[in-house]
This record gives structure tokens, sequence and C-alpha cells, in this order.
């Protein structure tokens, strides 16, 4: 699960510092305002990569997402992405949460397997 979180993170860091470069053009919002705004979001999505199999991570996550829907009041164009990026995020921890499961299984199913052969043998 940690693999495909930290993936969609990673490219919502992307997203969100072009979305800075698309918001500076709106002369009402001042620059500093833009960047320390962009630069915290950019942040998070980076230290959440870190902490998304902790206690909280995946909540954190999708308050970061309901942060991205709702830049675009700002930007209009990231209610579009901030859906798609919702999306991605709900298919990493769904499909993460399986897969981790299955190689649990397959573990167990190895150790139980590695386990009977060796009492065999002696």
């Amino acid at each position: 699960m940690r693999t495909l979180c930290a993936s969609t993170l990673i490219g919502e860091f992307f997203v969100i510092g072009f979305a800075g470069l698309v918001a500076m053009k709106d002369p009402d919002l001042a620059t500093s305002t833009v960047w320390t705004v962009s630069g915290i979001a950019m942040f998070l999505c980076v230290a959440l990569c870190g902490v998304v199999t902790r206690p909280g991570g995946i909540a954190f996550g999708w308050a970061l997402q309901a942060a991205l829907v709702a830049s675009g009041f700002v930007v209009p164009t990231m209610f579009f992405l901030g859906a798609v990026f919702a999306a991605l995020w709900w298919a990493s921890v769904h499909y993460g949460r399986k897969i981790d499961e299955a190689k649990a299984r397959f573990a167990a199913a190895q150790s139980g397997s590695t386990g009977s052969s060796t009492a065999d043998a002696v």
C-alpha cells in the first residue's frame, strides 16, 4: 500500500507545483501567498509518503485530497484534478490493502510449507 500511496502523493506534489504557477497569474493573489500555500501542500505530500502506513496516515491523506479539491476555488482546473487524485488515492488505498493482504497470505503459506518440509526431512 505504501508504494501506491506514495506514487499518488508524488504525482500530487508536481500537480500542486504547476497549480501554483497557474495561480500566480491571478492578480488578486500575492506571489508570496501562492508559494507559501503551495509549498506547504507540496511539503505535506512528501512528508505523508513517510507516514502513510502509520495510524492516521490514510485519514491525513484524505484531508489532503479534500484540500486539493477545495483549491479549485482558486484555480478552477483543480476541481477536476483534485477529483482525479482523490480517485487515485482511493484506488491506492483500496488495492494497496488487497496487495498487502495477498502478500501476507503468500508469506504465511510459504512459511507453513517450508516449516512442514523441514520437519518431515528430520
